[in-house]
């Protein structure tokens, strides 16, 4: 059964965002709270809901400003909401935005709030950069120095290796593998050939371009004006390329198994600048606001798995799971969101959906079931539309609420895989 109560189901409101900018490109210069406020921003002036009922705003990221680490509350205290609204940071990896609503969904229903904002921001072009650990103990020895002497003694311990700046990875920090080789890896134990990755890329990109041409992806976007100048306005994703093709993308060459490997930067999502937000209420407040939800939070579920294994197959073990507490099977699901990190990532997580193995491993009798492919990812995936960390479960929410709204659909599935080999699933419904 559902696990909200009727009548006071949590319903998801709207759902606004950035454009998202590959790392590097228009958003450069924009950091991640800067990004945030501008999607929520939006995403109250789009709902005309008021301020003052705003009970809580919990937002994802990634890699958060050393200076400002908690994202939250610096989004919550500009002047548009009031210094009250209680704000709080989370981090799941890739999943942080889902942490965030699924956060804020459960204090609704434990009825502690009756209005939350919940979403992420990322600034991929803005990554911290820190001094080596050599070049730190000398900087702290230099701060206790009581003379000249003992601080140009601790400096003088310096090496050159000392001054090499350490940027973060993208990598596991207990096995040391990067997401890339990762999924190398999952292309190879579930013979994933490039052809199949390249054809998925393919698709990412034409829908995504489709939508953006008829306006559908558009809609969900608020313009961002581009610094430093501020005389152009960014209206879409820059990362989709409606006019790449087949041939295009089976003439590049892999990266991260250059001899035998099959991952390249044309079927693997690109480092992305973006935020985006939603607005959630419990069902009766958002009808006493006069406000029409777009849908509903039917059930959900985290999994995880060793990170040495498959580190980006765990949406395989939490789907059955978020189906099972949504009380709903495969065969109901009328649209499927999957983030797209590779690929081959995708690929291996519906391979996954219909292994009696994987089934098994998550506890149930029978595997998920096999996805049709004109349901999934409709309007492109992460591979066209681009990935910031911490933004992207919020994007996924927004656009299968509203692809569900306009196609009539009553239930959608979505997925996300995330670092650390965990993995989340949430089952929504039309409102």
């Amino acid at each position: 059964m559902p696990i909200y109560e009727p009548g006071r189901r949590v319903a998801i409101v709207a759902g606004v965002r950035t454009p998202f900018a590959k790392s590097g490109t228009a958003l450069r210069t924009l950091s991640a709270i800067e990004l945030g406020k501008i999607a929520v921003t939006e995403l109250v002036h789009r709902t005309d809901v008021d301020p003052a009922s705003i009970d809580l705003l919990t937002f994802g990221t990634v890699l958060p400003s050393v200076l400002a680490p908690n994202i939250a509350r610096e989004i919550a205290l500009m002047p548009l909401l009031p210094k009250g609204v209680q704000a709080w940071s989370v981090s799941r990896a890739c999943a942080s935005a889902n942490q965030a609503i699924t956060d804020a969904a459960d204090q609704i229903a434990l009825g502690h709030a009756s209005v939350a904002i919940a979403g992420g921001a990322e600034s991929l072009s803005n990554v911290p950069i820190l001094h080596s650990r050599g070049f730190s103990d000398a900087l702290v020895a230099a701060s206790k120095a009581r003379s000249l002497g003992q601080r140009v003694q601790a400096f003088a311990k310096l090496r050159p290796k000392d001054f090499i700046p350490i940027t973060p990875a993208i990598a596991e920090p207990t096995t040391g593998e990067t997401m890339g080789q990762s999924a190398e890896k999952m292309a190879k134990l579930n013979g994933i050939t490039r052809e199949e990755q390249d054809a998925l890329a393919l698709a990412s990109h034409r829908n995504a371009a489709q939508g953006t041409a008829d306006g559908r992806l558009t809609a969900e976007i608020v313009p961002v004006m581009v610094p430093p100048r501020f005389e152009t306005a960014m209206t879409a994703d820059n990362g989709i390329r409606s006019d790449t093709t087949a041939e295009a993308l089976a003439g590049l060459k892999p990266v991260f198994d250059r001899r035998y490997g099959t991952v390249t930067a044309g079927n693997a999502s690109p480092l992305t600048d973006g935020a985006a937000a939603v607005l959630l209420m419990r069902e009766d407040v958002a009808k006493a606001h006069g406000l029409q939800p777009r849908a509903y939070i039917r059930g959900y579920a985290y999994a995880a798995l060793d990170p040495g294994e498959q580190l980006l197959q765990a949406p395989v073990l939490a789907a059955p799971l978020a189906l099972k507490r949504a009380g709903l099977t495969l065969k109901d699901i009328d649209l499927v969101e999957m983030h797209e990190a590779f690929a081959a990532q995708v690929l291996s997580n519906l391979r996954g959906f219909e292994s009696p193995h994987w089934a098994e491993r998550a506890g149930f009798s029978a595997p998920v079931g096999a996805v049709d492919r004109s349901r999934l990812n409709v309007m492109g995936g992460s591979v066209s539309i681009g990935h910031p960390f911490g933004a992207t479960g919020a994007r996924i929410t927004t656009t299968l609420v509203n692809e569900l709204a306009r196609r009539g659909g009553q239930f959608g599935l979505m997925t996300v895989c995330a670092a650390g080999g965990l993995g989340f699933a949430m089952v929504v419904e039309r409102a």
